[in-house]
This record gives C-alpha cells, structure tokens and sequence, in this order.
C-alpha cells in the first residue's frame, strides 16, 4: 500500500533547499535531509530526484506569490488595487526572501511557466480596468504597464529582502508608482491617494520592519 505523502515535509525540503542556496551551503542529497528527520528517499518521493526539487523550488516561489494575490480583495479603485497587489508582491518577498531569490534565477527550470507568468496577469486586469474606466489614456498598454510596475516592486525589494538597504527604503514605491501612473494619465492628486489606500492595505505602515 503507497504511503500517504506529506505536504508538510515537501514545504521543509523546499525551504531547507532555499535557505541553503541563499547563505551558499553546498547541496547534496545527504545534507538537505540532515537534522530533518526525513531519509535521502523522501527527495525521490516528492520530487523524484534533485533535478524535480530544482524545478519544484523555483516553481514555489510564483505558487506563493499567486497565493498572496489571491488574498489581495478587489474594489471599484483599479489604482489603488493595482498599488495593493504591487504592495503584496513586496510583503510575499520580505516573507519569503529565500524562495524569492529563487524565483526569478534562469538556472532553475519552472515546473509550469503558463502559471508563473499568470502571476503578472493580476497586475495586468487591475491596468486595464484602470484604463477601460478612465483613470489612464486609452492608448495605455496594461501589459507594458503592468511589467513597469512590477519592475518597480522588484527593484525595491531586491535591495531590501536579500539586500543592503534598510525596510523603510520601500516607502518609495509610493512615490514612484504614483509617477508611473501620473505619467500614463491619471489625475495627480487622485492618482496619490488611490495608490497610498492600495499600499496601505496590503504593506501597513510598520509591518515592513520585520523584513531580513
């Protein structure tokens, strides 16, 4: 009879193999299973070898983000949900610093990239809701958009999560989504308030302090 696998000890691998590559501990399959509890076997059990716990490792980081993004509730304001999800990106990196640093390296291939890159379409809707309702020009490219503002979260909180600047430096991302948008149509002072309700609601003021 197959035993019933444990998701719980697939979680433990994956972090344990991220937590290694981060502080650069050489990774074999002995010592990814050491003080774990876990055999060797339990690598081929999950993951059918270290080549599906590469693919699984990377492919966990955009699972989270998903996750993150799902929680991330719609409201009439695409600005400011746009700025909540781009707030949520930040917050599931700072959670997670060690998948995240994952994530994006080419050297580990995806399980499925259709749901890696599905991880952007979020940012995607809320643009063009945002433009289909005014708030930007209607020649506004959502994709374009949505991959500028991405890039936004990302340079933030590279340089905060696995980085060398202090958690306070992501307050610019208000800021400079806020000019993003501005600069794509939407009205100065709306466009500011939208984006600080939306950055609010998914980073409030204080919780990026616990980021490492």
């Amino acid at each position: 009879m197959a035993r019933t696998k444990d998701p719980a000890v697939r979680t433990l691998l994956i972090e344990r193999a991220a937590h290694m590559l981060r502080v650069r501990e050489p990774i074999t399959l002995r010592s990814l299973v050491a003080g774990t509890g876990v055999s060797t076997m339990a690598v081929y059990t999950y993951f059918g070898g270290m080549d599906g716990l590469w693919k699984a490792l990377r492919q966990e980081g955009f699972t989270r983000l998903a996750a993150r993004f799902e929680t991330v509730p719609m409201s009439a304001d695409p600005v400011r949900d746009l700025a909540a999800l781009v707030a949520a990106y930040l917050r599931n990196a700072l959670d997670h610093p060690d998948l995240y640093r994952v994530m994006f390296d080419a050297s580990f291939e995806l399980e499925d990239l259709k749901a890696a890159d599905a991880t952007l379409e979020y940012l995607v809707q809320a643009l063009r809701r945002a433009r289909d309702t005014g708030r930007l020009r209607a020649e506004v490219d959502p994709l374009e958009l949505a991959i500028q503002s991405w890039a936004i979260g990302h340079g933030l909180v590279s340089l905060v999560a696995n980085g060398p600047l202090p958690s306070h430096t992501l307050d610019h991302g208000v800021s400079m989504l806020t000019a993003l948008l501005i600069g794509e149509g939407d009205q100065a002072d709306r466009c500011r308030t939208s984006v600080e309700r939306g950055w609010q609601q998914s980073l409030p003021p204080g919780e990026e302090a616990g980021a490492e």
